[in-house]
């Protein structure tokens, strides 16, 4: 919160202050920033000043510093209201005054909203807009509000529509900087709209604008993450990997090197509608480490994306430790998402759980959070089902996330998994059969996702194989190899190449069943993924028995002896913990205390 001191400074024409006005405004300032505040004593200086029956300016400038100091620092927020109210009313009736009128209609709007009185925050920031043309730097930020309120609505239309005016503007008042800020924006919001069509042009439209201004030197970067990281989403949406996403996300990673190099410049732009910062550079380095995780753990560099995560927490918790900005918590949230599914993966299942709860803990703490996350939360949960061997639990988890999403790729992501519990089932056809029709990546594939359509092939592929029609497997398993190895999708092939030389040994094809399994191995253990370890140190064994390798035969007993015991111990650790009872929550928020329970319930049978 700004220095009460300069609240307004900005206004011209404003009448020479009195001593009594400049000496309770001191007082006021110096108990707010007293260590710890003493809000009440800065409360009563403020107030004090309406027994002298200020002119009108301090009048509503006076309102103003109160209705702030009692929404920033206490929970009265009818006082608060009250008196941005009058300082909105006044500071209308007063000519150039246009600091005091838009910064208390941006903080009465404000206000509003965490009232959840969206229908009075509207009017008062249209209104707010249309007489603020004249002032482009509230004009354009008054405009990000509104913007970012329809968004919160998920009125992407509406919040589209507004950052295009923005731009418009921007540039009419010759501001290029914060033209680029309104159509990245924009540009944001169509990836979530899944609009591709009109994000490719915009994105190019912004490259060139970025490119050819000439500024700030940590605005101009901050640009150009800002373009990067929604070409980066733009690629890894599409599940694009090595070809197309590498080349920009090298740039991102050079360019947050940079600005970390670059001083903080105190000169303020000569524009005041350039008078915007996208993020902190803190809050960007954060952003960069969370891009790199999601290409990681899509590409299957799990050693990676586990490094690159802690980095992330760890900076997080410094910068959580300063700022209680809400999108520390969504970056930390995110990140979690990210390193439980490589836990998953990776064979650590009990440190994935207490992830899980860690998750389930900050959306507790914010509403918003979890109505954002909740489809995630039970997704990954349903995950975690699958890897302990509980069926039913994963088919109720997921069936609870496909009731709780609206987006698209990750209600394929659900069905996909769905559809290997029912395979793994065995005996719910018809339920698969609806679930394989949705996901027909052969025939009106739901989303453009080229990592999805690959993984639907392979579940057609693991279908065919379990109902022992091979020919047809080993059809979609090609084609899963083809399409993971066109973008280095790593795990993707690893589990194609298991699969394949499980169909040639059930087929008496042992030369080519090793020239599947040995590559899957070495991929495997390079993820590393143990449960497709485990499967082709089995495969491996009976492999080399068939062949005579008998030295081979006892090393991959030896290996798969060993996988076996690492799952079998983490099994037994997840399912002992507490949090275990996470699996059986289906409906409204997360649980608050979970409930210790005897010990695992769970068959181990599946892991032996």
């Amino acid at each position: 919160m700004k220095n009460l001191l300069l609240s307004g400074k900005m206004a011209s024409n404003v009448e020479a202050p009195e001593r009594w006005y400049l000496a309770l405004l001191g007082f006021a300032e110096h108990f707010r920033t007293s260590s710890p505040p003493k809000i009440r004593l800065c409360v009563h200086c403020l107030q004090a000043v309406f027994q002298f029956k200020p002119p009108q300016r301090i009048e509503a400038r006076t309102h103003l510093q109160l209705g702030s100091v009692l929404y920033h620092h206490t929970k009265n927020s009818e006082l608060a209201r009250n008196h941005l109210e009058k300082a909105w009313f006044i500071s209308q009736q007063l000519p150039q005054f246009e600091d005091v009128k838009f910064e208390a209609a941006s903080i009465l709007s404000e206000l509003f909203c965490q009232q959840n009185l969206v229908d009075s925050a509207k009017p008062l920031l249209r209104k707010a807009i249309q007489i603020s043309q004249q002032t482009p730097y509230w004009h354009c930020r008054l405009l990000f509000q509104l913007a970012q309120l329809h968004t919160l609505e998920k009125d992407l239309v509406s919040a589209c529509d507004l950052l295009g005016v923005g731009a418009e503007y921007a540039r009419v008042v010759g501001s290029e900087y914060t033209r680029a800020l309104f159509l990245l924006s924009k540009g944001m919001l169509l990836l979530m709209e899944r609009k591709l069509g009109e994000v490719h042009p915009l994105l190019t439209l912004c490259g060139t604008i970025v490119e050819n201004w000439q500024g700030n030197p940590i605005q101009k970067e901050s640009l150009r993450v800002f373009f990067l990281v929604l070409q980066v989403t733009h690629y890894l949406d599409a599940g694009q990997q090595v070809k197309s996403v590498k080349p920009c996300l090298k740039q991102l990673q050079q360019c947050i090197q940079t600005i970390s190099t670059l001083q903080d410049d105190e000169i303020l732009p000569t524009n005041p509608a350039d008078l915007f910062h996208w993020l902190p550079k803190e809050h960007m380095c954060v952003l960069v480490y969370l891009v790199t995780v999601m290409h990681s753990m899509q590409a299957g560099y799990l050693e990676k994306a586990q490094k690159y995560t802690d980095k992330a927490l760890m900076q997080l918790e410094k910068l959580k430790m300063l700022d209680c900005s809400p999108i520390l918590s969504t970056f930390q949230v995110i990140l979690l998402e990210h390193i439980i599914m490589c836990r998953l993966v990776t064979g650590h299942k009990a440190t994935a759980l207490q992830e899980i709860s860690q998750v389930c803990q900050l959306c507790q703490q914010s509403p918003r959070l979890f109505n954002n996350h909740a489809a995630q939360l039970h997704t990954l949960l349903g995950l975690y089902c699958i890897s302990v061997n509980c069926m039913d639990n994963a088919e109720a988890q997921f069936t609870t996330a496909l009731r709780l999403t609206t987006h698209q790729e990750l209600w394929t992501y659900i069905v996909t998994n769905l559809a290997s519990v029912y395979i793994r089932e065995g005996n719910r056809h018809q339920e698969l059969y609806g679930l394989l029709e949705r996901i027909n990546p052969d025939h009106n594939f739901p989303v453009s996702s080229h990592c999805l359509r690959a993984a639907a092939f392979y579940i057609r592929g693991l279908l065919s194989f379990f109902q022992g029609r091979y020919n047809e497997a080993k059809r979609f398993l090609r084609e899963t190899l083809k399409m993971s190895n066109a973008e280095d999708l790593n795990r993707l092939t690893a589990c194609s190449l298991v699969l394949l030389g499980h169909i040639f040994y059930v087929l008496g094809n042992h030369r080519e069943s090793n020239n599947m399994v040995v590559p899957a191995m070495q991929l495997a253990s390079k993820i590393p993924d143990m449960s497709v370890q485990l499967w082709s140190s089995a495969l491996l064994k009976d492999l080399n028995k068939a062949l005579g390798n008998n030295i081979d035969a006892h090393e991959a007993a030896q290996m798969h002896q060993n996988f076996s015991q690492q799952l079998l111990q983490d099994h037994i650790a997840a399912c002992s913990l507490p949090e275990h009872n996470l699996i059986s929550w289906t409906d409204g928020p997360p649980p608050v205390q979970i409930q210790a329970q005897n010990g695992p319930t769970t068959s181990l049978a599946s892991l032996l």
